[in-house]
């Protein structure tokens, strides 16, 4: 058999598919292989380049085949469909992998190392919970409206409807029983979000370039860790722009015939980081309409409120502040308040 220069792994749960090719493009392999197979079958075979969808359990494998030598590319899932040949299924993925892997303007998605993977697991289970817990929130102040009992938005006040909901003099014993388990889940679910908290600050704490992250406006220690942990290589954008472009912070073009047409926020990349960028914006803007700070960036949003509406100013804020948090993280650097605009127009070139 020819020597293979490079692979196709469409990876699943049980069963995998290899397509690999020689270094003038020939197919010379095709096969599927079981999960137990995987790890025997790459270290039998000489080294080269493998190319994944870096999709569920992609960082996993690409650390496992790395360590037996292999070159692993994790490819977008996006980058590889303009590849697919007519219809989809796991052979005709594989083979779509192989070719994307191989173009040379291709982009590839850093390997995550398991300790970035775990907090970023942190960062998941946090938003599960938050998600659940909003839930079980809408759902007590819905059945208490139906009884007259209207609490004022916010999950800390629901803590009054949970307050009537034990004491029997003012709940009926049917409303008791219905609605109890869902206080009592809700105790719980906030119970194990604050430990989740203290977990995702112990690792904001032993990281350094989280704890430089967290001095920028805006960005706290949650918001620090993520970008920590998501970030592998900030080198691999050309610039602050084409960072913010990554997290959907830019607005979306259809230009054509030389004329340029910009709408709204593209949307793109890593939806948990812009949303928490976006809200850490709005908390960081709340504090500038103040006028209590005198600094480049204060001064900045507080001109851009005059001529535009709170939330858009706080999008273009979380836009600046990604383009910041670019620069810190290529050259290494701590937060500079004075050249907080100046500097990141330059980036952004």
């Amino acid at each position: 058999m020819r020597e293979i220069t490079a692979i196709g792994l469409d990876i699943a749960k049980n069963v995998f598919q290899v397509h690999g090719v020689d270094a003038d493009g020939q197919v010379v392999l095709r096969k599927p292989l079981r999960r137990s197979q995987m790890q025997m079958f790459f270290e039998r075979l000489s080294p080269c380049r493998i190319g994944m969808e870096a999709c569920a359990t992609a960082h996993h494998w690409a650390r496992t085949l790395m360590d037996a030598g292999h070159d692993v590319r994790l490819i977008p899932p996006s980058y590889i469909k303009p590849y697919l040949r007519r219809q989809k299924n796991d052979a005709a993925d594989a083979a779509a992998i192989c070719e994307a892997v191989t173009r040379p303007s291709m982009r590839f998605v850093p390997v995550k190392s398991q300790e970035r993977q775990a907090t970023l697991m942190l960062h998941s289970a946090r938003e599960l919970l938050i998600s659940q817990r909003t839930a079980l929130i809408n759902a007590l102040r819905g059945h208490f409206a139906e009884l007259g009992i209207v609490a004022p938005q916010g999950a800390r006040n629901v803590r009054q409807l949970i307050a009537i909901l034990e004491d029997e003099q003012h709940s009926p014993q049917s409303v008791r029983v219905a609605l109890m388990p869902l206080a009592a889940a809700l105790t719980e679910m906030e119970e194990q979000i604050a430990k989740l908290d203290k977990a995702i600050l112990a690792a904001h704490r032993n990281d350094d370039v989280s704890i430089r992250l967290a001095t920028v406006p805006g960005i706290g220690p949650i918001i620090a860790t993520c970008l920590s942990a998501s970030v592998t290589d900030p080198k691999l954008f050309e610039g602050g722009r084409e960072f913010a472009a990554w997290l959907g912070l830019v607005p979306r073009q259809h230009s054509t015939g030389g004329k340029p047409r910009l709408g709204a926020i593209s949307k793109m990349g890593n939806r948990h980081l812009r949303k928490l960028l976006v809200v850490g914006a709005h908390a960081a803007l709340y504090r500038m309409r103040k006028a209590s700070s005198d600094t480049p960036l204060a001064n900045w949003a507080r001109s851009l409120l005059s001529k535009k509406p709170f939330k858009l100013v706080a999008v273009a804020l979380a836009n600046k502040n990604a383009r910041i948090v670019w620069a810190m993280l290529c050259g290494n650097t701590l937060y500079e308040p004075a050249l907080s605009v100046q500097a990141h127009r330059f980036t952004a070139a």
